[in-house]
């Protein structure tokens, strides 16, 4: 028979790390995001403020779904609200329950959050890849646990798939795209000699977990030489806010094999790099940068052509750009992938319903301005 045991503290989370690693690994669609090694270094770095509210699922005494919440206190339009969501906080584009029964997982533990006391304004389950592995069951759980839920969508972001090999995938790029990549590389040939290195360890298990800091710290070295030396949001590889909390989840990733680093040099010294997460074969883009001197020779694109190259021939079967500058990446990209959110606003909560017509109205004016244009 199965039941749901709801885990308030992150240190109680231990004993289930052995079931929590096996049930990732029959994850469709899993991610570093989705480990326990990851939420902990997040829940020590931002989880003040914050209520774990991590829903093991049990066949008997067996874990067989996990599905991690957080209640977090946002700022919203019509006030600060007590949002029940999951514990991804945007550092990716893709969320969603953990084990290889996501639909049981799912609604056992939306009836678990209906029956229990609301501590909670809003019901929102953000990053949900509906189109490509949801396919509506967030929304059936949500329905089904009296939790009624509008579907919106909350992100995009471009994708490179590997449906047919580099040779075919690189023709179907236009045909200024692929002589602009030529140049590019010629161009930035000219400058020195250029070497693209890619460390990709297969964690501690398979007797690979040095963490590489020489890399890592190259990838500092040009994020403070590019545009993101100047960024405010907080958001950036090199940011105070986000810099310790970055590199104890990279040695994290590196330990369980899930740690994809891309360097640019030329003549020794680092002028771009891209740092991901992999996991089956699916690339996440995490963050891409270049030295901002090296704008217009093109080292961007070279960095992009070197990288997505070298993704095809490890036979990656997914790079995913990630959300934000969707212009640039428009020239590689094979998709473009949409998240979701799915909202439940409570009928018991005026603020709640208040921020329910405010997005009404929002997605009605988006809907008008589209059809206008």
């Amino acid at each position: 028979m199965s039941n749901v045991v709801e885990i308030n503290h992150i240190d109680a989370l231990e004993e289930y790390r052995l079931p929590w690693q096996a049930l990732l690994g029959q994850t469709r669609g899993g991610s570093f995001f989705q480990s326990l090694d990851w939420l902990q270094c997040y829940w020590r770095h931002y989880g003040e403020g914050q209520r774990l509210r991590v829903l093991i699922v049990l066949d008997g005494r067996r874990p067989v779904g996990i599905v991690p919440l957080a209640v977090v206190r946002e700022q919203t339009g019509v006030g600060p609200m007590r949002v029940l969501t999951y514990p991804l906080h945007g550092w990716g584009w893709f969320y969603g329950p953990i084990g290889p029964n996501p639909t049981a997982a799912l609604t056992l533990a939306m009836k678990h959050v209906a029956a229990t006391e609301r501590d909670w304004d809003m019901c929102d389950l953000r990053w949900v890849d509906n189109d490509r592995i949801d396919h509506g069951r967030t929304q059936g759980a949500m329905d089904a646990a009296g939790l009624t839920a509008t579907k919106q969508v909350w992100k995009s972001t471009a994708v490179v798939t590997n449906s047919c090999g580099w040779d075919e995938y690189f023709a179907s790029r236009t045909t200024k795209h692929r002589g602009n990549v030529r140049r590019y590389e010629k161009r930035v040939a000219k400058l020195g000699s250029i070497d693209f290195e890619r460390y990709r360890p297969l964690g501690s298990a398979h007797g690979e977990d040095d963490p590489r800091w020489d890399l890592y710290d190259a990838c500092l070295e040009v994020a403070e030489r590019s545009w993101q030396s100047q960024s405010q949001t907080g958001t950036t590889i090199c940011h105070e806010s986000v810099r310790d909390f970055l590199r104890e989840s990279y040695a994290l990733a590196v330990s369980n094999g899930m740690a994809d680093v891309c360097l640019l040099r030329l003549d020794g010294r680092p002028i771009a790099f891209s740092y991901n997460y992999v996991h089956d074969g699916y690339v996440a883009g995490l963050r891409f940068g270049f030295d901002a001197g090296l704008a217009k020779s093109g080292v961007g694109n070279v960095m992009y052509h070197r990288m997505l190259r070298d993704s095809f021939d490890r036979g990656d079967r997914v790079f995913d750009l990630g959300v934000g500058s969707l212009a640039a990446k428009r020239v590689w990209q094979t998709d473009l992938v949409n998240s979701y959110r799915y909202t439940h606003y409570p009928a018991a909560c005026p603020r709640s319903q208040l921020l329910r017509l405010k997005h009404w109205w929002n997605r009605r004016k988006a809907a008008s301005e589209h059809l206008a244009s």
